[in-house]
């Protein structure tokens, strides 16, 4: 009996250490992938269509981690909160950020993480909550469609009643242009033709006023030395005579100077004098006409004889 209660305490106590190891490997392995990745939190403000649990994260095109979780804010249902385990010695700066991406067309979607200078701090380092939380920007997708609801909203707007109603009344009216032009054809013909025929002539025209313009160049250089010979001659000829001017007004300044001293003062009453003598000749002259032999014989005319 002894011997089989040995055998069954040794099995127990084996089984014991057996579970015990196991249990410590366990813990080690969690321990240890515990250190190999980090979770992060990103908060999405547009749909992440496609985008699943397992779907993967990377970094300016390397796969850096998986997707751990998504689902809604439950303060605003409008916004995706998404979980994402990334491998701890990824280089998550303060100023990485993440954006839904997908390879093709028909690809699968995933979170590409960009940017990351080289002189920012790592995230963990300033972000000390459990799980650093990943800013987030625009997709090229959403940008799309950013894009496509504006177009839309302007393309409304530009096809709009009032609108549709200015462009075909714009097009009545060329409508009505077009056709007055094509019954004004002939007339429009016989007018581009007097246009060429008026456009010829006004180039013959402008040739010979061209040519006459050169030959009145021509003709003005030529004669251009001897019109300032004479000039020359003429400018030295005034100003000899102006010299001439000055000497003699030079040499007879002192009777200038008395002309205009007496002489001048003498005028006015001589001019007083020259008056009373016209008023005088005006007179005579006016006896002379009236009666012309009682003015000279200094009687009265005499009388007619008149028979009784």
């Amino acid at each position: 009996m002894e011997t089989k209660a040995n055998y069954v305490l040794i099995g127990a106590f084996t089984i014991l250490v057996t579970v015990v190891l196991l249990l410590f490997a366990l813990w080690a392995a969690k321990y240890s992938s515990d250190k190999e990745w980090q979770n992060y939190a990103v908060v999405f403000n547009e749909p992440v269509t496609g985008l699943s649990e397992g779907s993967s994260v990377q970094y300016n095109g390397i796969s850096v981690g998986t997707v751990e979780s998504l689902r809604l804010s439950p303060a605003d249902p409008r916004r995706v909160l998404a979980t994402l385990r990334i491998q701890a010695d990824a280089p998550i700066k303060v100023d990485t950020r993440a954006k839904m991406s997908q390879s093709g067309i028909t690809g699968s979607p995933f979170i590409q993480l960009t940017g990351g200078s080289p002189s920012a701090a790592l995230l963990v380092t300033v972000d000390r909550r459990e799980m650093p939380v990943i800013r987030t920007e625009a997709s090229a997708l959403q940008n799309i469609a950013d894009t496509a609801n504006r177009l839309v909203a302007r393309l409304d707007q530009v096809l709009s009643e009032e609108n549709i109603a200015h462009v075909s009344n714009t097009l009545e009216n060329i409508d009505n242009l077009t056709g007055s032009i094509a019954a004004e054809r002939e007339d429009l013909r016989e007018i581009i033709a007097n246009a060429r025929a008026s456009s010829v002539e006004l180039n013959a025209t402008l040739a010979k006023a061209h040519n006459v313009v050169d030959d009145v160049d021509r003709e003005l250089a030529n004669k251009l030395p001897s019109l300032v010979g004479k000039l020359d001659r003429t400018l030295d000829k005034l100003e000899s005579a102006s010299d001439g001017a000055n000497g003699i007004v030079n040499e007879n300044r002192a009777a200038i100077r008395s002309f205009t001293s007496d002489g001048l003062g003498q005028v006015g009453p001589t001019l007083i004098e020259l008056r009373a003598l016209v008023r005088d000749l005006r007179q005579v002259t006016d006896r002379l006409d009236s009666g012309p032999a009682s003015y000279l014989l200094g009687r009265d005319r005499p009388k007619e004889f008149e028979p009784k």
